[in-house]
């Protein structure tokens, strides 16, 4: 028995260096050598040092104290973010649970048995201690370590996906809420105005200069801009809203103050084409996704292999309860077997080749993240370079309708014109003032999807490692290099 458990011995740790299935590496993808929209353009330039990439909270950049706040009750009170730190910590204990069956099963079954013989009684006392062990001689179990540990990193990195996308759609609807707050602001001075106009017209119709119609077109513009004043409280309210439910807050219990934004935004730190797939959470899991497809053929794979297990039930056994723990009532019993599936009809076969066409669909799944995440930061960069001239535009345009709607109230006044001309000339200039508003929203909105376009201030080397599995602190990594920066900064 000893000689058998010797060789058994022996022939796990001869095997145990045995590997199956493919070994990893990563796909490649298809990642450009510098962005088509930084090419030319003159807000941008290649420089150093990197502290200029984002790190932590990306949203100070924005330099609005009042959003710093509730981003912060992002991570403490996001629901999403709970739900995805809870399948975090699932995937981790799933590792343990994987990493558990490198080591044997031991229980115990302690019985007492009574029995009659002879006209006498008897009595036995045991102990048992079964152990059985399955060594890992293919790599199966190594194999399924690798397959949790990187579903873990997924699961860690659609974690960050998950806080960075919550973040950013709180900065989207925190702008959103204040475009609104300055288009009510324009209305209220509009209002104003309307209303002295009305008062106007009213004196002119009293002293016979005006007519009718004059104060019927004035009691219109006026209930129009008001009842649009109205509409925009509803939207604003809707934004106020979902700022609370991010935040972890019931909706009434949030109230936000009138709030401005306060000039363009700022200019994007932008790291070069290829750290795009490490600073991209949502770009790390789908490479680990990867990972966990290759490691997964081959714990299929091992089902072409032979089965080892060993057993063992050492113990105590004695017929006297006082003899029980002694020398004498040691016992011991072991086996090794060896299981083989001789023939399935092409059942492996079919599971490998499962294996496989799922290994090929992440990748495709890996290269198409890729892809759509170099659109969506070429797509962002043209969006700002194209709203800032649209800006300077519109504020020409603003300061054109300004000055045509003195114009024509001057000489509404004298006599010269038509009110239907200065309700025109007003309905201009409104319209100007509400879309540059519109427009500098949007600058800021584009600015907040270009740095979830970046990955925020995240990489992938902050995932956990298949050692540090157990460990959830994601930190800030250094970083070192080059990055391009608006020029001038």
């Amino acid at each position: 028995m000893t000689r058998l458990w010797r060789i058994v011995a022996i022939a796990s740790v001869l095997c145990s260096g045995c590997t199956i299935g493919p070994k990893y590496q990563r796909p490649v993808a298809p990642a450009p050598v510098a962005l088509k929209e930084l090419v030319d353009n003159d807000q941008w330039k290649m420089a150093t040092p990197s502290d200029g990439l984002m790190k932590g909270k990306w949203w100070e950049i924005l330099g609005d104290p009042q959003l710093n706040r509730l981003e912060e009750l992002v991570n403490v009170n996001n629901q999403n973010v709970k739900q995805a730190e809870a399948q975090f910590r699932q995937a981790r204990a799933a590792v343990l649970s994987n990493r558990a069956n490198y080591y044997p099963t031991i229980g115990t079954t302690p019985s007492i048995t009574d029995g009659y013989a002879e006209k006498r009684a008897s009595h036995s006392f045991s102990i048992p201690v079964p152990v059985s062990w399955e060594p890992d001689l293919w790599g199966r179990v190594r194999l399924s370590v690798e397959n949790a540990v990187s579903n873990a990193q997924v699961s860690a990195a659609d974690l960050e996906n998950i806080r960075l996308s919550q973040q950013a759609l709180l900065a989207t609807d925190y702008f959103l809420l204040s475009a609104q707050d300055m288009q009510l602001q324009v209305l209220s001075n509009t209002i104003e105005t309307y209303e002295k106009n009305l008062q106007l017209t009213t004196n002119r119709y009293n002293g016979g200069v005006a007519s009718k119609s004059d104060i019927t077109l004035a009691q219109t513009q006026l209930a129009s801009a008001k009842a649009q004043s109205t509409q925009m409280r509803i939207s604003r309210a809707q934004y106020e809203h979902a700022i609370a439910t991010l935040t972890g807050q019931p909706a009434a219990a949030l109230e936000i103050g009138t709030s401005k934004i306060n000039g363009p935004p700022p200019p994007i730190p932008m790291s070069v084409p290829s750290e795009l797939l490490e600073r991209r959470p949502d770009i790390a899991a789908s490479e680990r996704q990867v990972a966990a497809a290759n490691a997964n053929i081959g714990v299929v794979a091992a089902a072409y292999y032979p089965t080892l297990t060993l057993s063992a039930t050492p113990g105590l056994l004695s017929t006297n309860l006082q003899n029980l723990f002694t020398f004498a009532s040691r016992s011991w019993s072991g086996t090794a077997s060896l299981s083989q599936t001789l023939f399935d009809f092409g059942r492996r076969g079919a599971a490998v080749d499962s294996a496989q066409a799922a290994y090929d669909a992440t990748v495709a799944s890996y290269r198409q993240t890729v892809l759509s995440a170099f659109q969506e930061v070429e797509d962002d960069l043209s969006t700002l370079r194209y709203l800032a001239e649209e800006a300077g535009q519109q504020d020409e345009a603003v300061a054109a309708a300004n000055q045509a709607l003195t114009i024509e109230i001057d000489r509404y006044r004298a006599g010269t014109d038509s009110y239907l001309n200065v309700i025109t000339t007003q309905i201009i200039a409104l319209g100007d003032q509400q879309t540059a508003i519109t427009i500098l929203q949007q600058r800021m909105t584009a600015a907040v999807d270009l740095v979830k376009a970046l990955g925020g201030g995240w990489d992938a080397s902050t995932l956990p490692s298949g050692n540090a599995i157990r460990s959830v602190a994601l930190g800030d990594p250094k970083n070192t290099q080059k990055v391009a920066q608006p020029a001038g900064k």
